[in-house]
């Protein structure tokens, strides 16, 4: 961000004199934001596009007789602003009435300090993260000489500066900054091509590791030549990082007070019973700094917090905002989520399995006959959260006797989400960063039936 951006304390002041507004028996919360953002993609030794955007944006949310309204726009001018305000409340008039509709108030919980801005990525220049992108692209294809292409080389970075403020007490600013680097690599052998992946993630360009992004996309794509069907049978599967991130991240989803409330959670109605292996805790920590989704508030202003949802595989929590947790009896665990421009719902910021003391060629060397997954295609569409029913198209490695060897393909793995958490055999220790909101963890899980030929 530029020194004529609005700083936090800018942000906020506008929220005071729209709040102030409030009338007798009605609560305003204001919602402002500032980002910037760039995103630079390479393709075959030149910049195929380059994308670089601010964007203001105010969200109001009017609460009067248990009826709510909301509005936004994309701007900070204060007659639009009070625009949005008569917008919102005009929208309460038509609202729903919903006992349990209100704002969230202050609950005592410290905001943790965490240095989440590096104002040295406002600094860079767009020339540096041009040359980021080609370096990416011509890296992965030095890799090996089997690599004929790359997909995409991207480089993308974001800077915002928030603020929450309500008529309840509510004044929250936060501030933060996000970079990585993504790489799809094209490996061949004949008429054979196999694809892989890489990142780095940071706060700053000094925290990308572009080496390492583009020899991870080059190793995953190699080592997939010559990939055949597995035979279809019961045995052990191996969750790398990257798989690993994507089933928590679906995991997470069904921990929702939202879901539960909707009856679309497996684990509705089971907090302290025994839901997965004594090796498995599963925490949404936002107030970790290293994690790309941590943040120092939620979505209504609230301090974040490390929220443990299952304890050695017992299910201790979900995840709530105001209303939610209101709703079920129970208070917001700092896990509102949301734009400028709609109002809060609920999910994970900063998922993560509690990592385990084994490396994962540890894990691989004690088992005799498995598969490692290192990626999935319809993942989303193949999980029922109600059921639990899992059911993904994958590719990996043959393990056998110990060591990674054949590479396989096309096969499916299929089981319940409740199975597979009841039979994870082991965490790795390998955490790692990824540009989402779960972090990944090589996950060992027994008993899992591999659908190929």
């Amino acid at each position: 961000m530029h020194d004529d951006d609005p700083t936090g304390e800018a942000l906020a002041s506008l929220g005071d004199r729209v709040v102030a507004q409030a009338a007798p028996g009605e609560q305003i919360e204001v919602v402002l934001v500032h980002s910037a953002e760039t995103e630079v993609r390479a393709w075959e030794g030149d910049i195929e596009s380059f994308a670089s955007a601010t964007a203001h944006g105010v969200g109001i949310r009017v609460v009067i007789d248990q009826r709510q309204g909301f509005a936004h726009a994309g701007s900070h001018d204060e007659a639009v602003v009070a625009e949005t305000l008569a917008a919102a409340r005009d929208n309460a008039a038509f609202g729903t009435p919903d006992e349990f509709q209100g704002l969230a108030e202050p609950d005592g919980v410290a905001v943790p300090e965490m240095d989440l801005y590096r104002p040295e990525l406002a600094a860079v220049d767009p020339e540096t993260k041009i040359r980021m992108a080609l370096e990416l692209e011509r890296a992965t294809r030095d890799g090996d000489r089997r690599i004929c292409g790359v997909e995409s080389a991207d480089y993308v970075d974001a800077l915002s500066v928030g603020a929450v403020v309500t008529s309840t007490g509510i004044r929250s600013i936060g501030r933060d900054s996000s970079c990585y680097l993504s790489v799809y690599s094209l490996a061949a052998d004949g008429d054979e091509t196999q694809t892989g992946f890489g990142f780095s993630v940071g706060r700053s360009v000094e925290d990308l590791d572009l080496r390492q992004a583009a020899a991870d996309a080059v190793e995953r794509a190699v080592r997939l030549l010559g990939a055949g069907k597995p035979a279809t049978r019961r045995t052990t599967v191996v969750f790398d990082p990257w798989v690993t991130a994507q089933f928590l991240g679906i995991v997470g989803s069904t921990l929702s007070g939202e879901a539960v409330l909707k009856r679309r959670s497996l684990f509705a109605d089971r907090l302290g019973e025994t839901v997965a292996a004594p090796c498995f805790t599963l925490t949404d920590d936002p107030t970790d700094a290293a994690a790309f989704g941590a943040g120092e508030t939620d979505g209504e202003g609230l301090a974040t917090r490390r929220n443990e949802l299952m304890t050695a595989g017992v299910l201790r929590q979900f995840l709530h905002n105001s209303y939610t947790g209101r709703r079920s009896g129970t208070a917001s665990t700092g896990s509102a989520v949301r734009g400028y421009a709609g109002t809060p719902g609920v999910g994970c910021m900063a998922l993560v399995a509690t990592p385990g003391d084994a490396a994962p060629d540890e894990l691989v060397a004690g088992i005799d006959d498995g598969v490692l997954v290192q990626g999935v295609t319809g993942l989303h569409s193949g999980v029922n959260p109600v059921s639990g029913d899992f059911s993904t198209g994958a590719e990996g490695l043959r393990i056998r006797d110990g060591e990674l060897a054949e590479p396989i393909r096309e096969f499916t793995v299929a089981s319940t989400l409740q199975r597979m958490l009841l039979d994870v055999v082991a965490v790795g220790n390998d955490l790692t960063r990824l540009p989402m909101t779960a972090a990944g963890v090589t996950l060992v899980v027994g008993d899992v039936t591999v659908s190929g030929e």
